[in-house]
């Protein structure tokens, strides 16, 4: 092995932690084989082997640190003029703007490479802004036909479909522009282009198979998208996702939902309470089904209530069209077979897939697990130094503000030595059906899978008073401690608006706090909060004998 070795003036370090700090960065290089960095002195000494690094390389990564830069060099870093960067970030989601004002922060010159849907990803595109928009207006139009009160009764609604969608579609827009172009819109050292990038090698990416860049650092960050099942006929009826449901502004008379987990179940309520008939095929025997089954039974029966179709066990084999309609070929729970008809349009909401088909993977040797998602550390690193996987893409918790977070992490540690890991014990997560599904730590199935002594406390909302007022007793909140340290370790919440709930639950997870804690603690009568208190006094006592804010 061939063997070279720099010495550098460092300006900017005040401590001893300082030079440990580089130290660590610069041993990340595989080209590095020995870096010594000495405070007093302000200089560094590092050995590597030219074949796999170079001095340049070096000098970039030290540069790219926030308090740090070599004296009397000349770095790259905030250079978009040629094709080498400091960083460059595949996609363009919320994950990769994350990681992108992060960069900016530390002064890192970087290349955005975004194929596929627009800058902002599917969270504002195609995905939580669109669905949650059209949730709250089938919600105004539910509650303008159902009434709680029998001293209430609502005289209908008209409801302007394609204004509807219209709407919807000026929102995104805004929030496309806010949120996102206009955030990185004075950025010095970013450089945002539209394109198909590809893995050369471990330093390189080929851009729409012509232009190629290189980098110190890669953050792989491209997202995922509905994974299409292989159904004979599937690709010949022209099925809709929710990236093309949610733009068309014609209204169907019906539509067909293949799949009940989360996307498929906001869909059909949202779709039903606009004036659409919603059927959904579940080839398992509930909805949601990574759930436990008693929030399955309330999530379906207020579905069913409002006119819902779902066919549990039934697995469609084959489609055909048939003129304007579709006929779906379906083996039913007994073994046999039957043919449903669908006069409207299929929509597929059969999970997600990640995006990593075209990245040329196989080139650098990247780790992938069953899935097929980018497998990552606590610290989002992969299986090569230099490169990082966050959001959707990787196996991690698939939500916008998880991705966000390991997009800055990944920078953090990438470029300033950190060594930050995401911790998602206690993450909050909310399906929003009506009512909302939240949860937060463990469920009771994986309390027991982990060998954890736990008890579970279940306060149904009819014995919750700010349910009882509101007419709307529907669901109930569950709370899972752990009966040695009587710790919270879990908590699922069903209730309408049950969400604005779930990140009380989440920080008393994180911080520890016993389920005598939250029994003692104050909350203000008539509220929904209160049936936190309530579920853990539920633990000892039986809240039907109690009266009102006794505790």
């Amino acid at each position: 092995m061939n063997k070279e070795t720099i010495k550098l003036d460092i300006t900017g370090m005040t401590c001893d932690h300082c030079a440990t700090g580089i130290e660590k960065l610069l041993s990340k290089n595989e080209g590095v084989t020995e870096a010594k960095v000495n405070y007093p002195k302000a200089s560094c000494e590092c050995s590597y082997d030219p074949s796999k690094t170079s001095k340049e390389e070096i000098i970039n990564t030290i540069n790219g640190m926030k308090n740090y830069r070599v004296k009397g060099e000349i770095s790259e870093t905030g250079s978009c003029n040629n094709n080498h960067f400091d960083l460059i970030i595949i996609g363009g989601g919320s994950a990769a703007f994350s990681a992108a004002i992060k960069a900016e922060s530390l002064g890192l010159s970087t290349l955005m490479v975004n194929g596929g849907l627009d800058f902002g990803g599917t969270c504002v595109n195609v995905g939580c802004v669109p669905s949650k928009n059209l949730i709250r207006a089938g919600e105004n139009a539910y509650h303008a036909t159902h009434s709680n009160f029998a001293g209430i009764k609502p005289k209908g609604v008209d409801i302007d479909f394609p204004q509807v969608i219209k709407d919807k579609k000026k929102l995104v827009a805004v929030l496309q522009e806010k949120k996102y172009m206009d955030v990185v819109s004075d950025f010095i050292n970013l450089k945002m282009i539209t394109g198909w990038a590809e893995f050369k090698d471990n330093k390189t990416i080929v851009v729409d198979n012509k232009t190629e860049y290189t980098a110190l650092k890669f953050i792989i960050a491209t997202g995922a998208t509905t994974n299409i099942p292989s159904i004979e006929g599937l690709n010949e009826i022209g099925y809709l996702t929710n990236v093309s449901l949610f733009d068309l502004e014609e209204k169907l008379e019906s539509i067909t939902i293949m799949g009940a987990g989360y996307i498929g179940l906001e869909i059909a309520m949202a779709y039903n309470r606009l004036g659409v008939k919603v059927r959904i095929i579940e080839f398992t025997d509930r909805v949601l089904r990574k759930q436990t089954p008693d929030i399955s039974e309330v999530l379906e029966t207020q579905m069913r209530k409002e006119g819902i179709e779902l066919l549990p066990n039934f697995r469609a084999v084959k489609f055909e069209k048939k003129g304007s309609e579709t006929i779906i070929h379906c083996k039913c729970p007994d073994g046999s077979f039957t043919q449903i008809t669908e006069k409207g349009r299929i929509v597929v909401a059969s999970g997600t897939k990640p995006n990593t088909q075209r990245l040329g993977l196989q080139n650098i040797g990247i780790e992938l697990n069953k899935t097929g998602h980018v497998l990552v550390n606590e610290k989002m690193e992969t299986n090569l130094p230099n490169i990082y996987a966050v959001g959707d893409v990787a196996n991690t918790p698939a939500f916008v503000y998880t991705a966000a977070f390991e997009g800055k992490i990944a920078v953090e540690n990438s470029f300033s030595g950190a060594e930050n890991k995401a911790d998602y014990t206690s993450l909050p997560w909310v399906v929003f059906t009506d009512p909302q599904i939240a949860g937060a730590g463990l469920d009771e199935v994986q309390a027991e899978a982990k060998g954890i002594p736990f008890e579970i406390s279940k306060l149904e909302l009819k014995d919750v008073p700010r349910a009882i007022a509101a007419n709307d007793t529907r669901g109930f909140i569950k709370l899972i401690r752990n009966t040695e340290t009587d710790k919270l370790i879990g908590a699922r919440v069903v209730a309408p608006e049950g969400g604005e709930l779930i990140q009380l639950l989440s920080m008393s997870i994180k911080h520890g706090i016993t389920v005598k804690d939250l029994a003692d603690s104050f909350y203000p009568y008539l509220t929904l909060g209160e049936g936190i208190k309530l579920a853990a006094i539920t633990f000892g006592k039986d809240v039907s004998k109690l009266s009102c804010c006794a505790s």
